[in-house]
C-alpha cells in the first residue's frame, strides 16, 4: 500500500515545524519553497544594519532536514491549488506549472509587504521580508554615507543622510535603534568630510504610539530610548506621498534618499488559490483544528491563517506559526497512525519582545513587563535559541559580543549585481581599413 503523500508549502517557521513534527510518520513528505533556505526573519534588520551577515540568519533547507529521510525538498513556487483533484501547481526552473498530488496539504506561505492601497510607494520605499531586501537596504544605507562623503556641496549632506522608516511596530523600532547605534559607533571615526552622527533618523507611523501591541508603559519606554539615541519619532500622521526625493507627512516635506517600509504585511494568495472565506486582510479563515472548512485534508498555518482565540485574532508572529505547524503535523501523524485527534489548537503566548538599540529591550509576557538590560539579555537568549543550527547560535553569539564590546559590525560591504559588459561593436571593413591606413 503506498504511503500517504503530504505536501508542505513554505519553509518558514510554520512549514519547518510541521515537517519536523512528521519526522516519524510513515509518509512521503514534499516540502516546497521558492528559496533554498530557511530565514530567521526577526533578525533581518540586523543584516540591513550590517550587524550580521546573511549566512548568519539563513540556513539551507536541505541541511536542516538532511537526516529526515521521509522529506523531499523542491525548489519551486506554488501558483495554485486544485482542491477537488487534490493537487498543487508548482512553477519549476523551466517556468512550467507542474501538478503534484497530495493526500494532505499544509499551507505555510507567510506574508509579504502591505502598502495599504498605495502600491506605488513600493518603488521608493522597499520593505524588509527577504535576504535580498535586507542586502538592498544595507547597500542603500551604506552607500548614502559614501555619496555624502564624495559630495562637495554640504547642503546636500542633510538629504543624503536622512533615513526614514515608515512603521513603528517591532521591525521599525528595532531598525531605527540599530541604525542609530550604527551611525554613532561603527561609522563615527571612518569619514573625513562628514560626521555620520549627524545623520537624521525619522520613524513615522499613523498610530498614536510605537509598539502598539505592547503596554503603554513599555511603549513609552521604547519611545524614550529611541529619542535618547537621536531618533525623531513622528506619530499620529499617515504618509501622504513617497517619491525618489522623500516623503510628505502632515503637509510637511521631509527630503530623503533612503526610505524603508517597516509597516504592515499582507498574506500570501493562498485564500485565492483555495477560493475559501478570508478575513478583511485576506487571511484564510480556518477551524480550531487548523483545517479549511469542508476540507479536512487542507491545513493553513502562520501568517496566512486567520484564527480567533479569546475573542481576538492570533498575531502574525513566529511563535504562532511554529505552534500551529507542530499541531498540524501531530494531527496528520495521528490520522495516519490511527490515533485519536488532539484537542483543538490553543496558542500559548510566551510573550513579546523588541530590542531598542544597544543593551536595551522591552519584554511583555502576561503580567510581566520588563525594560532595559535584563530584557535585552532575555531577548538575546530567546533569539539564539530559535536559530536553526548550533553553528549559527555560536557565530551570532560571538558577533553580538564583539559588536557590543567594540562597536564593529559583521558585514559592511556594498555589493551590487552588475550587468555584464556590452559586447564590443564590430567595425565594418571600411572603418578598419581607414584605421589601419591612417
Amino acid at each position: 500500500m503506498p504511503q500517504p503523500r503530504i505536501i508542505i508549502v513554505g519553509a518558514g517557521f510554520g512549514g519547518l515545524a510541521a515537517a519536523k513534527a512528521l519526522k516519524n510518520t510513515p509518509a512521503e513528505i514534499t516540502l516546497i519553497d521558492r528559496t533554498n533556505h530557511h530565514l530567521f526573519q526577526p533578525l533581518l534588520y540586523q543584516v540591513a544594519t550590517a550587524v550580521l551577515t546573511p549566512s548568519q540568519i539563513a540556513t539551507p533547507i536541505r541541511s536542516i532536514l538532511r537526516n529526515q529521510k521521509n522529506v523531499t525538498v523542491i525548489l519551486g513556487e506554488v501558483t495554485g491549488v486544485d482542491k477537488d483533484q487534490q493537487r498543487v501547481f508548482v512553477t519549476d526552473a523551466d517556468r512550467e506549472n507542474v501538478p503534484i498530488a497530495y493526500d494532505y496539504l499544509i499551507l505555510a506561505t507567510g506574508a509579504t509587504h502591505s502598502y495599504f492601497g498605495h502600491n506605488e510607494f513600493e518603488t521608493f520605499a522597499p520593505g524588509l521580508k527577504s535576504l535580498a531586501d535586507a542586502e538592498a537596504a544595507r547597500n542603500k544605507i551604506l552607500q548614502a554615507f559614501e555619496l555624502a562623503e564624495a559630495e562637495d556641496d554640504p547642503a546636500r549632506h542633510r538629504d543624503l543622510l536622512t533615513f526614514i522608516l515608515v512603521g513603528a511596530g517591532p521591525t521599525g523600532v528595532e531598525m531605527a535603534g540599530a541604525l542609530a547605534v550604527l551611525v554613532r559607533t561603527s561609522l563615527k571615526s571612518e569619514f573625513r568630510r562628514i560626521d555620520p552622527a549627524s545623520a537624521r533618523i525619522v520613524l513615522v507611523d499613523m498610530a498614536p504610539r510605537v509598539l502598539g501591541p505592547f503596554s503603554e508603559d513599555l511603549s513609552k519606554a521604547a519611545k524614550a530610548r529611541l529619542e535618547k539615541l537621536g531618533v525623531e519619532v513622528r506619530l499620529g500622521h499617515s504618509v501622504d506621498q513617497i517619491d525618489a526625493d522623500g516623503i510628505m507627512i502632515a503637509g510637511e516635506r521631509i527630503a530623503s534618499k533612503t526610505v524603508i517600509w517597516t509597516a504592515g504585511v499582507a498574506p500570501s494568495p493562498a485564500g485565492k488559490w483555495l477560493n475559501v472565506e478570508t478575513d478583511r486582510a485576506g487571511r484564510v479563515r480556518i477551524q480550531k483544528d487548523l483545517t479549511v472548512p469542508g476540507h479536512v485534508e487542507i491545513f493553513v498555518v502562520g501568517d496566512t491563517a486567520s484564527l480567533d482565540q479569546n475573542g481576538k485574532p492570533l498575531p502574525g508572529v513566529a511563535q504562532v506559526a511554529m505552534q500551529q505547524g507542530r499541531y498540524a503535523g501531530k494531527i496528520i501523524h495521528n490520522r495516519i497512525a490511527g490515533k485519536p485527534a488532539p484537542s483543538p489548537f490553543s496558542y500559548f503566548d510566551k510573550g513579546s519582545m523588541a530590542v531598542v538599540g544597544k543593551g536595551f529591550a522591552v519584554l511583555q509576557s502576561g503580567k510581566v513587563q520588563l525594560s532595559g538590560l535584563g530584557a535585552w539579555l532575555t531577548w538575546a537568549a530567546v533569539h539564539l535559541q530559535f536559530l536553526a543550527t548550533s553553528s549559527l547560535r555560536l557565530t551570532v553569539f560571538l558577533q553580538w559580543i564583539w559588536t557590543y564590546l567594540t562597536g564593529q559590525r559583521g558585514d559592511r560591504l556594498i555589493v551590487h549585481q552588475h550587468a555584464p559588459p556590452a559586447p564590443t561593436p564590430k567595425r565594418d571593413t571600411v572603418t578598419q581599413s581607414a584605421v589601419v591606413g591612417k
